[in-house]
């Protein structure tokens, strides 16, 4: 299945010169959607996870699925100001502005293994501020892992320390 038939393109979003990936469509094609799971979950085929990190928002519709398929626990990072409880947190830069994370602060045990997940590997400014967050509380991150990479903006550099894994590449 061609699962790049099923990304969408959005000029100007969220801000004009930024040309968005639009994984809707297909989240809304039950085949392509699960197609989608299997992919990823090949991708950390065979590797122990404790815990599998997904960055909001979009790192919430496969980050849940991929915990359950690997018998892990699910841990949302969210922008600052979303969780209920006491966080960790810390400011970073993307390509589009400037904004803050945060993890509650018990989501993480010193020594658990650790999956990060997100829908797109751009930048990487968002990716590598989750692994500090996770490198702070102790967590071994076993891979970053992510439904789109947009190569001609070297994410990947940011993340050098570190397995990454991309099922679809622009």
């Amino acid at each position: 299945m061609d699962l790049k038939a099923y990304i969408r393109d959005i000029e100007d979003f969220p801000s004009k010169g930024i040309l968005f990936k639009d994984i809707t469509p297909l989240l809304k094609d039950s085949k392509a959607f699960k197609e989608t799971l299997e992919n990823l979950l090949k991708m950390v085929q065979g590797r122990k996870i404790d815990k599998v990190v997904g960055i909001e928002s979009r790192g919430f519709f496969f980050g849940p699925l991929l915990a359950l398929a690997l018998n892990a626990g699910f841990v949302p990072v969210r922008k600052s100001g979303k969780l209920p409880s006491h966080t960790l947190g810390l400011d970073y830069t993307l390509e589009y502005g400037n904004d803050s994370l945060e993890v509650h602060s018990d989501s993480i045990l010193t020594g658990e293994r650790v999956l990060i997940h997100d829908d797109v590997l751009a930048t990487g400014g968002t990716a590598s501020t989750v692994c500090e967050l996770v490198k702070k509380m102790g967590g071994e991150i076993v891979q970053c892992n992510f439904l789109i990479e947009l190569d001609n903006l070297k994410g990947v550099e940011m993340l050098k320390d570190y397995e990454v894994k991309s099922m679809l590449h622009y």
